[in-house]
């Protein structure tokens, strides 16, 4: 474990900090902090950054709520950026919004983005709006019943895949589930944070009798 004394701050005692959801994995908000603000930081497990705007601390959520709670803190290799994965009370962004990059730039037109909280996103603009002609939109129209039957028809070819030892096969049954299931929490207004605190909590408790065996 590094100290603070170890880290590098720049010429005005400042040093980057660039802020992930510790769920999401997604870019939160790049900050600033101080000596100060990064012990406040450590103590209080709550972000708390320098305010170059108004050369003041300032501790995330103190007056909105949204508060940021800190689960670590890594430094780069050279020691002179940080990153701080958090769970977050609410919006990072002072606009509002979930983070605070919004405003691409530029997008290949050849790669594109992946990721579970951007199908949720998608699985549930399906829910609000059922778009004619998608598959989506007709298992939310069936309705709970129908989508568990889809849910334990895909978990039984996972099982027969598996059982045959077909990685390939597997791994494309699986993503079927997957998304099955994923149609189901939308359903059930089940978050993808819900499902990690809940595995977050076993992992707490795995460990916790894996130290008691031990002992």
């Amino acid at each position: 474990m590094l100290s603070i004394d170890e880290l590098k701050f720049d010429d005005r005692g400042l040093i980057p900090a660039i802020v992930v959801d510790a769920i999401s994995k997604r870019v939160l908000t790049l900050a600033y902090m101080n000596r100060e603000s990064l012990r406040i930081t450590l103590e209080k497990g709550l972000t708390c950054f320098w305010s170059r705007s108004r050369q003041t601390l300032w501790l995330k959520g103190e007056t909105s709520g949204h508060y940021q709670h800190v689960v670590s803190v890594t430094a780069d290799c050279d020691r002179d950026a940080l990153v701080v994965m958090v769970e977050k009370d609410g919006p990072a962004c002072h606009l509002g919004t979930d983070s605070c990059f919004n405003d691409r730039v530029w997008e290949s037109s050849e790669r594109s983005e992946f990721s579970l909280e951007g199908l949720m996103a998608l699985l549930k603009g399906r829910k609000d709006t059922l778009p004619e002609g998608s598959y989506t939109t007709y298992l939310f129209q069936k309705g709970l019943d129908k989508i568990l039957k889809k849910v334990g028809e895909e978990a039984t070819e996972v099982i027969i895949a598996g059982k045959a030892e077909d990685k390939r096969e597997t791994v494309y049954e699986i993503a079927d589930l997957a998304y099955h299931v994923m149609v189901l929490m939308t359903q059930m207004g089940i978050s993808l944070e819900d499902v990690h605190r809940e595995l977050a909590s076993r992992h707490v408790i795995d460990h916790k009798v894996k130290q008691e065996k031990m002992t």
